[in-house]
């Protein structure tokens, strides 16, 4: 599978006290047994292909002998940390088949494959330096997605679970084309998830981006389309780049959107998505609030993207508000409150 390397990389931004604070309060932090730059002490690298002899563009990591069995029973530590409470009983069940290393992505993340070694069942976890931006983008995910997301935090090293799906670049290319497809299905799944990106301002949802789910039902598929990249969590200036139609590589997904599926079918696909979004909103809003106030006072884009993102928010919903917004999490705040259409008490405004 062929990944695009982005030319400009995105700024990093660092997690902050107050955000460390929220994240503390409400289960995120960890103390960990490794760092992430405990990682980089690796003696050599090679290339990992995939099954069709295809450069995958992950580099897997070779240890000195004795440095890599205690990196290797830190990472089976972490692993049952997230996945078991840490629930180390089942520590001799487990090895660590590889550590790859991202050479495309912003942070240079680390993919750990984890086997039971009495059933040769296998699964990821990963390991990134953490940025502001992508744990915001996380905690909105688990909020006020359909999706729950498992990650901890120590220091400055993040660990998130892997997300099971079919990444949407090879879903487009080897999938799409199916006779078994469920189009119309799909359709309204890419509709809702479009939403989902605009309301909550998560951006860069190219399909190497996202994954879809596959779930046999008991006449025909169901799909559920989820992020698996938040790098972009209300980062970019330009309100398109909000919207994952607008991206070329989404384009066969668009036409069948367009084909299958009229105005009106699309707006109330649009409505039900922001309707349950508004059901978690009030179900988690003490732990929105709090987060609020973090990302509303925290920096996570460049003064320029910040300006250029309110002014066209304030163009397209014709609502002055924006302008008076300083912060991006500000912005995302208010475009939730005049997306879900919620009332004076509720909103977040500036």
């Amino acid at each position: 599978m062929t990944k695009q390397i982005r030319q400009k990389r995105k700024e990093f931004f660092s997690i902050n006290d107050s955000f460390r604070e929220y994240l503390n309060a409400h289960g995120r932090f960890l103390k960990l047994p490794l760092l992430y730059e405990d990682l980089l002490h690796y003696e050599d690298a090679f290339p990992l292909f995939n099954e069709f002899g295809e450069d995958t563009l992950w580099q897997t990591l070779l240890f000195d002998q004795y440095r890599g069995q205690e990196l290797y029973e830190s990472l089976k530590k972490i692993y049952v940390q997230l996945r078991s409470e840490g629930d180390e009983s089942v520590l001799k069940n487990l090895f660590i088949d590889r550590v790859d290393l991202c050479t495309f992505g912003n942070t240079k993340p680390m993919r750990v494959r984890v086997v039971n070694q009495f059933n040769d069942n296998h699964d990821y976890f990963y390991i990134k330096k953490a940025d502001a931006s992508r744990v915001y983008g996380l905690e909105l995910e688990e909020l006020l997605s359909p999706n729950h997301i498992n990650f901890l935090i120590w220091g400055d090293t993040l660990i998130e679970e892997h997300i099971i799906g079919v990444p949407g670049d090879q879903f487009i290319k080897d999938f799409l084309p199916r006779s078994d497809i469920h189009e119309v299905r799909l359709a309204k799944e890419f509709i809702k998830f479009n939403e989902r990106c605009f309301v909550r301002l998560l951006g860069d949802m190219r399909s190497y981006n996202y994954a879809v789910e596959v779930t046999p039902d008991f006449e025909e598929n169901q799909y559920r389309v989820r992020a698996i990249d938040f790098d972009q969590q209300c980062y970019e200036g330009r309100r398109s780049l909000y919207l994952p139609q607008f991206f070329k590589n989404n384009l066969p997904v668009v036409k069948l959107c367009t084909e299958l599926i009229n105005r009106d079918t699309a707006r109330q696909y649009q409505r039900e998505e922001r309707a349950l979004i508004k059901r978690r909103l009030n179900f988690s809003m003490n732990r929105i609030n709090h987060l609020r106030d973090c990302m509303c006072a925290d920096r996570i884009s460049s003064l320029e993207k910040t300006e250029q993102l309110k002014k066209e928010l304030a163009e397209m919903h014709q609502d002055k508000r924006f302008l008076k917004c300083e912060t991006m999490g500000q912005i995302t705040f208010l475009n939730l409150s005049i997306t879900l259409n919620l009332d004076q008490e509720q909103g977040f405004y500036p």
